[in-house]
């Protein structure tokens, strides 16, 4: 088997690797490069049993040209940069990596949410400016902060990562509702967090109809796909203060070439990196190497096949 993985750098950074793929029976080459352009996919693939890819598009047209595709690896749970009826029109099995990042996400989910409810980043830039201590008490208060006990979180997307911030909020003391169960409390809640999967059937259904159901001054959390909201409305509402503040790890174009968003002072944006801890990526490559295992062996119960 020989395999090539289209985009590692994000996955390996500096401190890991997927040369424990190189040892697997029946593994003959590893071909690994940091990224690759969407010209480079078609050539780079070619005489290639097994592509591993994190955000690299498989179209349609590349995976038919693929003669010597086998497998796909998608290295990540979302995989809607892979053709996947075309893979299957190919007879190429298309796996993904479930439930490796839940506990980053939830992480950077909750640190959201505690941004919004005491505001570090503008008492860290007060102090260093001096306000501290020109205060004439003891202590100061940029307004006033917001005990997570009287603050509900509406969760849209209730599965591995969902349940996982639902608990956490609540140890919290937040009432939690979850949209599958209960939408009506659930789009009244003071903070909505998204942890659903991008399909074609979702795809920007956060609009301005969503966003007229949310109570006034509601605050949207965003840490699954960025193709789930409409930017251009988001935006409206986030100038009108009908949402008083956004937090973004993903947006419609990565990285942004031109998205007025990051312009705006009440939204908050991350480089997608939620599921990026060290133990994160570990566990992702760990989850890839037995996807592969049990693909030479035989073994498809062992892993979550998607076709």
């Amino acid at each position: 088997m020989k395999i090539v993985i289209l985009d590692a750098f994000t996955i390996t950074q500096s401190d890991l690797s997927f040369d424990s793929l190189k040892q697997l029976d029946k593994v003959d080459k590893l071909t690994v490069y940091e990224r690759t352009a969407p010209n480079e996919i078609a050539p780079r693939i070619e005489g290639y049993d097994m592509v591993l890819t994190s955000k690299c598009k498989l179209t349609e047209e590349i995976i038919k040209n693929a003669r010597d595709l086998k497998y796909i690896g998608e290295l990540a749970t979302g995989y809607d940069n892979i053709d996947i009826k075309a893979a299957k029109a190919s007879n190429v099995t298309v796996t993904n990596i479930a439930s490796y990042s839940t506990q980053a996400v939830a992480q950077q989910t909750m640190s959201y949410i505690l941004h919004y409810a005491n505001d570090l980043t503008g008492y860290f830039k007060a102090t260093r400016n001096g306000r501290w201590q020109e205060s004439d008490d003891f202590c100061f208060f940029l307004s006033p902060s917001k005990s997570l006990t009287e603050l509900s979180l509406g969760i849209i997307g209730y599965g591995n990562i969902g349940r996982c911030v639902a608990n956490i909020a609540k140890s919290f003391g937040m009432k939690v509702n979850a949209y599958s169960k209960n939408p009506t409390e659930t789009l009244n809640s003071d903070i909505i967090s998204l942890h659903c999967p991008l399909t074609k059937g979702n795809e920007k259904f956060v609009n301005e109809g969503f966003i007229s159901k949310l109570k006034d001054g509601a605050v949207l959390i965003n840490t699954a796909r960025g193709g789930l909201i409409d930017e251009n409305a988001l935006k409206d509402a986030l100038i009108s203060k009908k949402l008083a503040a956004a937090y973004l790890d993903v947006l419609s174009s990565e990285p942004p070439i031109e998205n007025s968003l990051t312009e705006l002072d009440n939204c908050f944006i991350t480089p997608h990196i939620a599921w990026g801890t060290h133990a994160a990526r570990a566990r992702l490559i760990k989850l890839c190497e037995e996807n592969i295992k049990a693909y030479i062996e035989g073994s498809p119960s062992s892993i979550s096949f998607l076709m």
